[in-house]
């Protein structure tokens, strides 16, 4: 896959944002669960990047994290963030903006780009989850009475809040993505 100038600049602004989207509220933890707006910017990279620059757009976020920039949530980097409890939510959004795009470059309805964000942050939740669950479980030093339904519990803080953001991405995306289509489709009409 050959990548344009303006690809780069789009991947980059989605991992910038994500950046930004991370640590937005920067310390505030729930459980062991930061309030971030990550969801929110990982399922807007894949309805408006498309599947593969959706997942770049995360992959460079992720790497940027782990070289050690400030990015992750709470201003957290490093190489020693994959053994993070939270790490696994950072790999679901390669996941998620991949899965997201995918769904939505087969038919670009506004249902289609809200099913598309509720998938997205329904396998965002689960790989998320399980991936601190076992974290904790066999790394991290899990805290008294520690089960997977606890690591669910935990999730039930920013669940309301990304549902919102969730079901805003899809109907925000579709609205930018019929605009820029639309523009795209008037701009090779007047030069055919």
């Amino acid at each position: 896959m050959k990548l344009k100038a303006v690809d780069i600049t789009l991947a980059g602004l989605f991992a910038a944002l994500m950046a930004i989207g991370a640590n937005i509220t920067a310390f505030i933890v729930i459980g062991g669960v930061p309030i971030t707006l990550t969801t929110f910017f990982c399922i807007l990279s894949g309805l408006l990047l498309g599947s593969r620059l959706g997942a770049i757009s995360m992959t460079v976020y992720a790497l940027v994290g782990l070289a050690g920039a400030p990015v992750l949530a709470q201003f957290s980097g490093g190489p020693s963030s994959v053994i993070s409890p939270t790490f696994g939510f950072v790999v679901s959004y390669i996941i998620v903006a991949y899965l997201v795009g995918k769904i939505t470059e087969k038919r670009a309805t506004k249902a289609n780009f809200v099913f598309a964000s509720i998938v997205g942050m329904a396998i965002n939740y689960v790989f998320g989850t399980t991936w601190m669950y076992f974290a904790y479980q066999l790394w991290f030093g899990a805290p008294e009475g520690f089960s997977y339904a606890v690591a669910w519990l935990w999730m039930v803080a920013p669940l309301p809040k990304d549902i919102i953001l969730t079901i805003l991405a899809g109907g925000l995306a579709y609205r930018i993505y019929g605009k820029v289509y639309k523009s795209r489709n008037l701009s090779s009409t007047k030069t055919a």
